[in-house]
């Protein structure tokens, strides 16, 4: 059984695909050992609390330094005997001794087909407000593994979504998630915990 640790920022919506999947039998051969958020309140916690799933928040807040926020967020990570973390909708930039660690065992989903409208400052609400500003067609969801870069990993799949007439930020964002992003990554984390992924000279290989 492969033991997955959750990380995010805020409602949860990502987790909550994950949670429902696991429960549903298409996520297969997977626990969900915990969640972390960075911040305090947030829906992603009770989220898990309501699935049994221990809860945990670590926060920047409550450290003196970067370092030592970093330090405690790895730990708690190891305490887990996480064998993948899932970063959905995680806001923090990935301490670099966890990457190392962890490598090609971080998986991301991204609101944007990478490399479009991604990298640093583009999250959230603000992927989709670029992407209307720049009057794109199509836009969609990344999956893909976690390097030192931001947003630079071996993509594992993406998904298109058209942009509608008329779309905001708000339900252009409702759309990539419904049609993109719950369907990219439980499928990503199945595959992962059933040996059909692979990483070959920075590219992701799948198996049948």
């Amino acid at each position: 059984m492969l033991k997955v640790v959750v990380l995010v920022s805020g409602g949860g919506t990502n987790l909550q695909a994950i949670i429902d999947g696991v429960a549903a039998g298409t996520i297969k051969n997977v626990e969900i050992a915990g969640v972390i958020s960075n911040n305090y309140g947030v829906k992603s916690l009770e989220r898990a609390e309501k699935a049994s799933i221990p809860a945990f928040c670590i926060s920047p807040k409550d450290f003196d330094t970067r370092e030592e926020f970093n330090n405690a967020l790895l730990d708690r990570i190891d305490s887990l005997s996480a064998d993948l973390v899932v970063l959905a909708g995680f806001l923090v930039r990935i301490p670099e001794a966890m990457v190392k660690k962890y490598s090609n065992r971080i998986i991301n989903i991204h609101p944007s087909l990478i490399p479009s409208f991604c990298g640093v400052g583009y999250y959230g609400l603000k992927v989709h407000e670029k992407a209307l500003e720049r009057g794109v067609k199509v836009t969609g969801a990344t999956v893909h593994f976690v390097n030192e870069g931001m947003d630079e990993g071996p993509i594992i799949a993406q998904k298109a979504v058209e942009v509608l007439e008329g779309d905001t930020p708000e339900v252009l964002q409702r759309r990539v998630m419904e049609q993109a992003e719950w369907i990219l990554l439980p499928k990503a984390i199945d595959d992962f915990a059933n040996g059909r992924l692979t990483v070959s000279d920075g590219k992701v290989l799948h198996k049948n």
